[in-house]
């Protein structure tokens, strides 16, 4: 008896269509060592933020941490570094919280199996370049692991579908902000630069110059989208940078440093 197809299932197609709208950012001139890691994303929410923040947030903090760090004050460059990992911190603290809260929910009710997802899953090796690029795809992992526990909560109407939109939402959120944050402090410093090379160089020889790593500062392939606010660069030098990105200007008077939303 031939076999009958019901369902029809993915076969590779979502997967396709996420990588095509991936970020596409040029890593060609980064000269540094990385770890592989491989890691799978079964979720279309930690496929998506994955392939559309992971690379750009890697570049941008290559930037900050390695680049910018040759040019301008070691103690900026912590300053962002250490806000950046605090963002980390608070998502990975609202991704914990979120996991064990709906694990006691499928213990309080009797729920013993998990949704899976019907879409092939995405399987990579990451090359991770830094510390904070390995927190960050474990914040992600989590982020992936979430999805279906919320799914399943849903199913079984122990949580509304509203409740669940929301804090996926919340949660999506914060971790977005945190890639958005490495691209704004980025995009500061290489203000700063930019600056820094029209005061010693004449008007013509600053525009595509290239730096002692052989980047272009103007031109660096860093993904960095219009409108980003200048706010990053406002508080530094000497600004006190908590980890919440929140800047005090020497004067007293705050700016807050908010990645635009993609």
């Amino acid at each position: 008896m031939a076999k009958v197809e019901i369902v029809k299932v993915d076969q590779g197609d979502a997967n396709a269509r996420i990588l095509a709208r991936e970020a596409k950012v040029d890593f060609r001139r980064v000269e540094a060592a990385s770890l592989k890691i491989a890691t799978r994303f079964s979720s279309a929410e930690g496929k998506r933020m994955f392939v559309r923040a992971f690379n750009t947030l890697q570049l941008n903090m290559h930037f900050i941490s390695v680049i910018a760090r040759t040019r301008l004050d070691h103690e900026d460059i912590g300053r962002i570094e250490t806000a950046l990992r605090g963002r980390i911190d608070v998502a990975t603290a609202s991704l914990n919280e979120a996991i064990d809260g709906a694990e006691a929910l499928f213990k309080a009710h009797g729920i013993t199996s998990v949704a899976s997802y019907d879409t092939v899953p995405l399987d990579v090796d990451v090359h991770v370049l830094s510390s904070i690029s390995r927190r960050f795809l474990e914040v992600l992992v989590k982020l992936d692991q979430l999805m279906p526990l919320l799914q399943t909560l849903e199913i079984h109407e122990v949580v509304s579908a509203q409740a669940v939109d929301t804090q996926r939402a919340g949660l999506k959120r914060q971790v977005r902000d945190i890639a958005n944050g490495a691209r704004s402090f980025a995009t500061g410093l290489r203000r700063r630069m930019n600056a820094l090379d029209a005061r010693v160089r004449p008007p013509d020889d600053v525009e595509g110059r290239d730096d002692a790593d052989g980047l272009d500062v103007a031109h660096d392939g860093l993904v960095v989208a219009a409108g980003d606010s200048p706010a990053a660069e406002a508080g530094l030098p000497g600004a006190a940078l908590p980890a919440t990105g929140r800047i005090t200007h020497p004067e007293g008077e705050p700016a807050v440093v908010e990645a635009g939303a993609e």
